[in-house]
């Protein structure tokens, strides 16, 4: 039993705490999107469609697969506004707008 229990202690030991610690990192999104591409937007909805674009894979409909088949494969896009590879709400996108909004505007 002690084997095991220093094995474990050993695995764990190995494990990056960096790796860990980096996903609770806050990211300025400043250093994401400058002041001069920010400026650029006229409003909450032109950076909403300027933003990059996302395209995610979701469960098809019944009636999809009624038509289709069951080999149809259904997705959706929409914007990443805070650029971490999501795909955002329009409540996420309205406060990362609103954010660079307070911070370059102000």
């Amino acid at each position: 039993m002690k084997f095991f229990e220093v094995f474990i202690i050993g695995v764990l030991l190995l494990i990056p705490i960096n790796s860990v610690a980096s996903d609770s990192k806050k990211i300025d999104l400043s250093e994401i999107i400058p002041k001069d591409e920010f400026t650029k937007y006229k409003d909450v909805g032109d950076f909403i469609d300027g933003s990059p674009k996302v395209t995610i894979i979701v469960k098809s409909e019944p009636e999809d697969i009624a038509e289709y088949g069951p080999d149809v494969v259904k997705s959706i896009t929409g914007s990443d506004c805070d650029r971490d590879g999501e795909m955002d709400n329009n409540v996420k996108c309205n406060a990362v707008y609103y954010k660079l909004w307070m911070k370059y505007e102000r």
